[in-house]
């Protein structure tokens, strides 16, 4: 048994906290579902690095037992908007795989929350990942997860021995609009995540990238106010 399972009788739950609202309320969720959190966030040297700002403020809001904070410089690869000199689209979602998803970037990030759990004796992994209201990207259907929690059960010591891991996408299929009302239900802060791919001066969201139109739009249609700060 790990120092940080010694602490108390409830299960460890990893979960991965961008800092984003869906994260957010992602790990509400596992907390309430009685876990106590570790909470994984990435520095991938992401353009919109204000991202882990909140990612701290949301971890200690929610009380995570532990947060790593972990570099992974992504940007070496490149290969999209959010890692690489490639401008944020500003026209609207379009549809096919847009220039903001960067690659395998969730298939990373669990392999990490993964390995974390493994060490920390945890079975359960928490993401944030929605399959309506979202970008395209391929890593955040229902198929992905299934198959990856299959993966974790042949790469492990743990899955081998008969110790499966779950791995929890509780906002799988809600709408923006859901998730919303989800955060107001469970209590949280929305202001304290962040949205935006550019960030606009001033620490303002931009208002207009695929994101912050979907965190909009997700506020507008649960009709409830939007603490958001944009600069549009």
């Amino acid at each position: 048994m790990t120092l940080e399972q010694t602490s108390s009788v409830a299960p460890l739950a990893v979960v991965l906290v961008s800092g984003g609202l869906d994260s957010m309320v992602a790990a509400a969720r596992a907390r309430e579902d009685g876990f106590r959190l570790l909470a994984l966030s990435v520095d991938y040297n992401q353009r919109h690095r204000m991202e882990l700002a909140s990612a701290r403020r949301i971890a200690h809001e929610l009380g995570a037992v532990r947060q790593v904070v972990l570099p992974l410089d992504l940007a070496a690869f490149g290969g999209s908007a959010l890692t690489d000199d490639i401008d944020v689209p500003k026209e609207g979602v379009q549809p096919g795989i847009p220039i903001t998803y960067v690659p395998a970037r969730n298939t990373i990030f669990l392999s990490l929350a993964l390995g974390w759990a493994e060490a920390a004796g945890a079975r359960d992994l928490y993401i944030g990942v929605n399959a309506l209201d979202y970008s395209g990207y391929p890593d955040c259907r229902p198929e992905f997860i299934a198959a990856f929690e299959g993966l974790a059960e042949l790469a492990t010591k743990a899955g081998v021995e008969g110790s499966p891991f779950r791995i929890h996408a509780p906002l799988q299929h809600l709408t923006k609009a859901d998730i919303v009302r989800e955060a107001a239900r469970l209590g949280l802060d929305a202001g304290l995540s962040w949205s935006c791919y550019d960030p606009a001066p001033g620490g303002l969201h931009c208002g207009v990238c695929d994101s912050c139109r979907l965190r909009k739009k997700g506020f507008e249609e649960a009709g409830l106010p939007d603490p958001t700060h944009y600069a549009v």
